[in-house]
């Protein structure tokens, strides 16, 4: 099965490029999807993982820049300040996107974007063991921040019959060689249907070597 990529903040060459139109735009350009961090700045939708200054990127701004790119691939939306539904709602409406999913919302404001038909994901990680919401979410975003179950969750991923993305370690500071491997092993068994992404820093080398690899396909361990 295909693995959809999406590009950790962007695709970044260097750090400072995280977030910023350069990344975006080269995602874009290569037909990758994007996940991102939104949040609301003086009344505004704008881009910024951290707290964010008066130069943050409007949300319509990356939107315009995936219009110009054609609206490739899926747009991961982490969710950084509660009460944004309805405006988020009505930006991607009105910006005509349908590949979308909104994540990482407290468990009050996740309940407003489920109950306005928002495309929304849970998520799972080894201090998240599941939710009573999973049900009603339209997929799980699979995570793990100490490494002990990164091998296992492409598996687990492909068992619970939703659409999934997995994230890649090196967004833990961890190697990500071995584990992508165990996860391709995982994959090329699978035969459901279920929408199956990546979320990396690499988006070029995990296109690579989860869609286009052959017998020589080989990691840059570097």
């Amino acid at each position: 099965m295909k693995v959809e990529i999406l590009a950790h903040r962007g695709w970044w060459l260097e750090a400072p490029q995280k977030n910023q139109v350069i990344a975006f735009e080269r995602a874009f350009a290569a037909g990758y999807g994007v996940e991102t961090d939104v949040r609301d700045f003086n009344g505004r939708l704008v881009i910024s993982h951290d707290m964010a200054q008066t130069d943050a990127m409007p949300l319509e701004r990356f939107l315009d820049i995936h219009h110009a790119y054609g609206k490739p691939g899926w747009l991961a939306l982490n969710v950084k300040s509660d009460g944004l539904h309805a405006a988020l709602g009505e930006a991607l409406l009105g910006a005509g996107i349908d590949r979308y999913f909104m994540f990482d919302m407290s468990v009050p404001d996740t309940l407003h974007y489920l109950k306005h038909g928002l495309t929304t994901f849970t998520r799972r990680s080894e201090y998240e063991l599941g939710s009573s919401l999973d049900a009603e979410a339209a997929g799980i975003w699979w995570d793990c921040f100490e490494g002990a179950g990164d091998a296992l969750l492409a598996g687990s991923a492909l068992r619970s019959g939703k659409a999934g993305v997995l994230v890649s370690p090196e967004l833990h500071h961890r190697q990500h060689d071995e584990v992508w491997r165990t996860w391709r092993d995982d994959i090329g068994g699978a035969s459901g249907r279920s929408t199956l992404m990546l979320c990396t820093d690499f988006p070029e080398e995990a296109d690579r070597f989860f869609n286009r690899f052959g017998a020589d396909t080989v990691l840059n361990d570097d």
